[in-house]
């Protein structure tokens, strides 16, 4: 079993990487915590898949479990579906000793996190990533939220999960399309971290039917964790992630967050953030016509045609503003990305043309 540290003094935790994993978690669990309530948060697709196996496995070690039910898409991370999950914790009869299990993708983890951060001042939680880009990104750094027709994740908060509980087997059970659009992500951590980590993504695309995951998952877990452990609050280093996920966002609040997947839409970000870190004499060009070649080895739907203005007011409202300026992240090469704000609105619009 891989394990890898998050290093963060008293609110520490370990990334837990091995196949068939979800059958041993009961067993890491009960070392852990008592058999008091635990609560499964998750969506009905995930339970169907996962759900019987995870709850046989928690019966068996003598561990008392409850189940809440969150709807099947994007819109599950809102007020109104967080206000349903805190009813029913006190339905439950749920206190500070109770314990939540996120069992899913993105948008599980981040309202499982969210009401975990706020129930009761805040109750324990462990991550169980269901999807690729679960894996490798948000399931890490407890960054907690929910989506507001204003834009996403603006209401949210940190709150480190117990432990992360990664099982690519599981990806073998979905459609390969929803794997595929967490590939993104995972070239993020070369394009922004890691140069020889990213040449070996550029090969592992041109056979992307053979694409080894569980390499590439903890790989770009231990530079999540290494980054996490240095900046937990996103006060300097950890604001290298969102790159590409300033465009990104507002494609996904524009196109609707039902109509394009996380992952794809940050792929387009970063085939904008990486001409907008060319063009602003960052990158040079050499090294973003190759960004451009990897980008395209991915396998991205085809967007509506956005117009110019289309993603300004989201973009406007993004959190890295601050006093009126945007922290945009850029390339100054493959493998290092840094923050600036010298980065007009008006080079982010001129590069929407890309789109």
């Amino acid at each position: 079993m891989i394990e890898i540290p998050v290093k963060l003094g008293p609110k520490s935790y370990n990334i837990f990487i091995e196949n068939k994993l979800i059958s041993l978690i009961p067993t890491i669990l009960k070392k852990e915590v008592s058999p008091k309530n635990i609560i499964i948060i998750s969506q009905d697709i995930i339970l169907k898949n996962y759900g019987k196996q995870l709850l046989n496995n928690l019966s068996n070690n003598n561990l008392k479990c409850e189940i809440i039910t969150i709807s099947n898409s994007e819109n599950a991370k809102s007020l109104n579906e967080y206000q349903k999950v805190i009813k029913q914790l006190f339905d439950f009869k749920c206190d500070r000793s109770s314990i939540i299990l996120a069992l899913g993708g993105g948008v599980v983890g981040d309202l499982a996190g969210f009401v975990a951060s706020t129930f009761m001042r805040g109750i324990k939680y462990y991550q169980i990533p269901t999807t690729l880009l679960s894996m490798v990104d948000s399931s890490i750094g407890g960054k907690t939220g929910i989506n507001t027709k204003q834009g996403k994740n603006l209401i949210g908060s940190y709150h480190q999960p117990k432990a992360v509980f990664i099982d690519p087997y599981l990806l073998k059970s979905l459609p390969i399309e929803e794997v595929y659009s967490g590939l993104g992500e995972i070239v993020k951590y070369g394009f922004i971290y890691n140069m020889q980590f990213l040449e070996k993504i550029n090969n592992w695309l041109d056979e992307i039917n053979n694409f080894p995951f569980t390499e590439a998952i903890s790989e770009s877990c231990k530079i999540k964790a290494k980054i996490v452990s240095e900046d937990e609050m996103e006060n300097g280093l950890r604001r290298i992630l969102n790159f590409g996920h300033t465009i990104g966002h507002a494609l996904e609040a524009h196109i609707g967050y039902n109509q394009i997947r996380h992952g794809e839409a940050i792929s387009y970000g970063m085939l904008c953030a990486g001409w907008i870190s060319n063009r602003n004499d960052f990158l040079n060009l050499d090294e973003y016509e190759k960004l451009v070649r990897i980008i395209k080895k991915l396998p991205l739907p085809k967007i509506p045609k956005i117009h110019k203005d289309d993603l300004l007011p989201y973009i406007l409202k993004d959190k890295k503003n601050e006093k009126n300026k945007l922290n945009f992240i850029v390339l100054n090469k493959l493998g290092n990305a840094i923050t600036t704000d010298k980065i007009t609105h008006n080079k982010i619009v001129e590069s929407l043309k890309l789109l």
